[in-house]
């Protein structure tokens, strides 16, 4: 499949996933958690209140898509 993926919270994502938006590619790391949000660190994206949007442009959270491994 090519293209942008919704991945929203009914996929399976691992805790430790991080999850870039896919209209300004703001990264959510779990490990870090979201300040703009009070969200605290270890809080996996799944966890996420179900009104959190991307803290850089607003984006709905089924529009962020689970990045590759780097390594």
């Amino acid at each position: 499949m090519t293209g942008f993926e919704n991945f929203g919270k009914n996929r399976n994502v691992d805790d430790h996933a991080k999850m870039e938006c896919g209209v300004c590619w703001q990264v959510y790391d779990p490990a870090e958690g979201d300040p703009v949000w009070q969200i605290p660190p270890g809080t996996p994206f799944t966890a996420l209140p179900e009104d959190w949007r991307c803290p850089h442009c607003d984006a709905a959270q089924a529009r962020f898509m689970r990045l590759g491994d780097n390594g």
